[in-house]
């Protein structure tokens, strides 16, 4: 405690220094710490994917649709003991500003294969009942402030029209992973509807979503359902969820890639913040290592002197700049919450704070140090800072 003591004053000697960078090390890391998270964002989807899901699509784009009688000869497959069905619906609420993932699905077994989404036992009933009913995620329903019973109308933009619907249940995530900001309603409401309106898209589907009953069948069971359609009018491609969600993720890797090269970028900005503080520092107290050296203490201590103070300065910077991320990032992802349903503060960012921070600590303290211990004493006293 004694020595913690001894390089907390040594480090507030300069007062107006420290703070400010003790400012800039906070802000930096508040910088990293969002930066990373939202990379962490970006990947969500793939971290909540399930092994006992599988998706499939149609072979040459996801645009394209699958026939529904598809359904009955995948459920058929050995291994597969749920088939769930439905549609990508890419309605707008009120304007096009208001975006957020809205599916036409087959509910009763789109909510076996996703225990995650939790309705109360009367929500679900009720959901099932209605034909027009609708679910949405509690950050969907917080966004637009609905409340159960509410009629919400979307335009329709890869099917036209005004589409009704009643809100009958709010979904909370199983945990903090789970996309809260989903709006699912009856694939049967949208077939229907298209068989008066637009017969030729009616009994579509846009992707299957298969549940096994093992993980390690999975590879088996997707090979076995690709062939099953093979030079079909409508050829499948079948592949985990995870690997699904993979494929669109991957269409942003060179904006990944340069988030997470401006993340390093901001330690370095760091490093050069405490290095130049820590050098200027050290030039001033020359002279009084050169006592200490004349007193007997060795290199090791003055080392720990200088390495103690610059550590004390950077953990903390960090400190203050992780205390700040969490009002930060709720701020942020309510801001950017149609883009990313999940922005949550991942336990691996803050390792990765506290790491950098106390890399920075240590590398820009090697010079002042090795210039403090190299210095003769006669030179060091006759140093004036």
């Amino acid at each position: 405690m004694h020595i913690l003591k001894i390089l907390f004053k040594n480090a507030f000697r300069h007062k107006l220094r420290t703070g400010l960078t003790v400012l800039s090390i906070a802000i930096a890391i508040l910088s990293f710490g969002l930066l990373r998270t939202v990379i962490s964002a970006w990947y969500a989807g793939v971290e909540a994917s399930s092994a006992s899901r599988l998706v499939t699509r149609n072979a040459i784009s996801i645009i394209f649709s699958l026939p529904l009688s598809y359904k009955d000869k995948i459920r058929h497959i050995e291994g597969v003991n749920t088939v769930s069905y439905g549609n990508w619906f890419g309605g707008v609420y009120i304007n096009e500003k208001n975006f957020f993932a809205n599916f036409a699905v087959e509910p009763k077994s789109y909510l076996v294969l996703y225990p995650e989404y939790r309705l109360t036992e009367d929500e679900q009933k009720a959901f099932l009942r209605d034909r027009k009913a609708f679910i949405a995620g509690r950050k969907l329903v917080e966004r637009f402030g609905w409340k159960i019973g509410d009629i919400v109308i979307l335009k329709g933009t890869i099917f036209p029209g005004n589409w009704e619907f009643v809100l009958r249940g709010i979904y909370k995530g199983k945990d903090k992973n789970t996309d809260e900001s989903q709006f699912l309603f009856h694939w049967d409401y949208l077939n229907e509807t298209l068989k008066k309106k637009t017969p030729g898209r009616a009994d579509q589907v846009g992707f299957y979503m298969i549940g096994v009953t093992k993980p390690e069948l999975s590879t088996r069971i997707a090979l076995h359902i690709d062939n099953t359609f093979k030079n079909s009018i409508a050829e499948t491609l079948t592949e985990t969820e995870k690997a699904f969600q993979m494929s669109f993720v991957s269409l942003s890797d060179a904006i990944i890639t340069a988030i997470r090269l401006v993340s390093f970028v901001v330690i370095v900005i760091i490093l050069a913040v405490v290095a130049n503080t820590m050098a200027m520092t050290s030039r001033e107290r020359i002279g009084e290592y050169a006592v200490f050296k004349t007193l007997g203490f060795g290199g090791w201590r003055i080392a720990g002197l200088i390495f103690g103070e610059s550590l004390v300065i950077s953990v903390m910077g960090c400190a203050a700049g992780i205390i700040l991320t969490f009002p930060a990032a709720k701020a942020f992802g309510k801001a950017v919450g149609s883009f990313f349903p999940v922005f949550n503060v991942e336990a691996e960012t803050l390792l990765l704070c506290v790491a950098a921070s106390i890399l920075v600590g240590i590398v820009s303290a090697v010079i002042p140090t090795y210039r403090a211990i190299k210095i003769p004493i006669a030179e060091g006293l006759r140093s004036i800072g």
